[in-house]
């Protein structure tokens, strides 16, 4: 009789386990898109994110489901990290319809008479009808008769058991009994990996007499702590936000868990007066229901109004290599009233960005395979420093500059902003390069190859070059001299290979327009380098020695460059035009 007992107990939650799929999937098929578009717009404002994670929730009875969903809008950047949260409380509060299921459904209809023609009707229609949501519709009826058999599979299970042993010992372990008890319940959702499954076993267990109204709670608490499994698993090799969110689930189902645990006494009181006093009956599974739902209310009553802060602090956690590189290093509110300190800052975070935008030039000029996805992540991570260090000198412009200081920060501006252009036309030429530019001769390709070499040992220079170095410009400047010199021999090249036939047009305003790209991110390099050194030289009040060289690097704008580069290009294409028509 025992064994016949425990094989049905394992069969009820197999059955119900089955369902439990069957309808999840069902529903996701039959109205996927319209639950994925209520998730994604869910987050206009706080309660209609609490509502919308408890509505999806409770019509495809699956949390885990919900949550990996969720952790996957975040995962993509769909869904910012706060609303993601309050869609997790929503969540949680959803799942205790299956409690609701069970106490109503389970215990007062015959569920046999019921489950085994949907379980029927059901698999015909996602048999029989092949086109439409008729399939899916049917997966569901199915799901639900699975459902509801193998609550009865269970009840009858724990019934057969009443009597067999006693827990006694154990229940009257004072607190020691309510944290074992919590325990089991968690267990069991981890080991199925459905707390639904767990909590309708604790109330078939509950409603058989098996166990105590407080034992039984507890392991519904348990379960309720447990499935955050399923989303500390979604979030495995994820992006920091992802694992920020599966990290606030877990921290939402464990505080609401502790402060259920600590208010049991008053929790359970306070529901037995209600119920008294509604006229609520319905004996233990409405009981656990109940308080099911009373708990996540209470923690989301008291997580609420510390979201902010929970979000604030969350952020601390699981940080990226390159979230840390995307944060200021030397720049500092406090020292904003220190305006030497201060100018000491931004000199060292400025070259901060020359070293990364030199990185990412070094990467797209000197690697013939794509590094698109590398390069734009320092994009991103320049494009945030560049933020901060405006932000920095709107409020530093603000403080008592001395005067050689404030008239010098335009020149820092200047200094980020070339560096930020060599940054992005680093991601150009990368661009530039995955296109055919195959099949040219090897004089040419040498030529080619010869002028990336120069350009890279030209930006290896200036990183070496510390701001403050006079003889950086002098150098520089010749050496740019040579690289526009060499970019010119190399159009020329290019312009006779078109003309002979060597090379398509098209292929030659290519490699033109690829040289001419690596020419101007050098001199852009150089140019923020000079910005730089003028900017750094107030630190200790000098003022470089700038010929009618320097400044004319400083002065020209990325945006003239520009225009002088389109210009380039457009006489080239022109003169191809005319040496064709002269040959001919």
């Amino acid at each position: 009789m025992g064994w016949q007992v425990i094989t049905g107990l394992a069969g009820g939650v197999g059955l119900f386990l089955l369902g439990m799929e069957l309808m999840t999937e069902g529903l996701k098929l039959s109205a996927g898109k319209s639950l994925q578009r209520i998730l994604k717009s869910s987050t206009k404002t706080p309660l209609r994110g609490v509502l919308s994670g408890a509505l999806i929730t409770s019509l495809v009875q699956a949390s885990g489901a919900v949550t990996v969903a969720t952790i996957g809008f975040v995962n993509a950047g769909l869904m910012k990290l706060k609303g993601a949260i309050r869609v997790v409380y929503g969540s949680n509060l959803g799942t205790t319809m299956t409690g609701w299921l069970v106490a109503i459904v389970g215990f007062n209809i015959n569920l046999k008479a019921f489950a085994l023609p949907a379980i029927g009707i059901g698999m015909l229609m996602a048999l029989l009808i092949k086109h439409g949501r008729y399939p899916a519709v049917g997966k569901v009826i199915a799901g639900f008769g699975l459902f509801f058999l193998g609550i009865d599979m269970m009840k009858t299970g724990f019934e057969g058991l009443q009597g067999s042993f006693s827990l006694d010992a154990i229940e009257e372990g004072g607190w020691i009994s309510l944290v074992v008890f919590s325990g089991v319940g968690f267990v069991m959702t981890v080991l199925m990996q459905s707390s639904s499954a767990a909590i309708a076993m604790t109330l078939t267990a509950a409603a058989g007499g098996i166990i105590a109204l407080p034992s039984a709670a507890c392991m519904v608490i348990g379960a309720n702590i447990g499935t955050t499994s399923t989303a500390v698993l979604a979030a495995i090799g994820a992006t920091p936000n992802a694992r920020r969110m599966a990290a606030a689930h877990v921290v939402f189902n464990v505080v609401t868990g502790v402060a259920a645990i600590i208010l049991l006494p008053l929790l359970l009181f306070a529901i037995e007066t209600f119920q008294h006093i509604s006229g609520m009956e319905g004996g233990p599974a409405t009981f656990l229901a109940l308080f099911h739902t009373v708990f996540n209310v209470l923690g989301i009553a008291l997580l609420w109004p510390f979201t902010d802060r929970l979000v604030r602090y969350l952020k601390t956690w699981f940080v990226a290599a390159e979230e840390n590189e995307a944060l200021p290093k030397y720049l500092d509110d406090t020292v904003i009233g220190t305006p030497e300190l201060a100018h000491k800052a931004l000199v060292m975070e400025i070259e901060r960005i020359q070293s990364i935008s030199i990185r990412m030039a070094e990467d797209a000029i000197s690697t013939e395979a794509s590094v698109s996805p590398r390069l734009k992540v320092d994009l991103d991570i320049l494009y945030r420093l560049n933020d901060a260090v405006g932000d920095f000198s709107a409020k530093l412009r603000k403080s008592n500059l001395p005067e050689s200081v404030a008239n010098a920060l335009p020149m820092a501006l200047a200094s980020t902003r070339y560096f930020i252009d060599v940054a992005e036309m680093a991601e150009e030429i990368d661009k530039l390069q995955s296109k055919e530019v195959i099949g040219i001769d090897e004089a040419l390709e040498l030529s080619l190859s010869d002028m990336r070499r120069q350009a890279v040992a030209i930006l290896e220079d200036v990183k070496l070059q510390k701001p403050g170095s006079d003889e950086v410009l002098e150098r520089e400047s010749g050496a740019i001299d040579s690289l526009t010199k060499n970019y010119n021999a190399i159009k020329s090249q290019l312009l006779r290979a078109g003309t002979t036939g060597k090379l398509s047009a098209r292929h030659m305003v290519a490699l033109i327009e690829l040289m001419k790209s690596i020419e101007r991110l050098v001199t852009n390099c150089v140019k923020g380098q000079s910005s730089l050194q003028v900017f750094s030289h107030q630190l200790t009040a000098e003022k470089p020695n700038t010929d009618e060289k320097e400044l004319s690097l400083q002065e020209e704008a990325p945006e003239v460059a520009k225009e002088k580069e389109d210009g380039d290009l457009a006489g080239s294409e022109s003169e191809y035009e005319e040496t064709n028509k002269s040959n001919s």
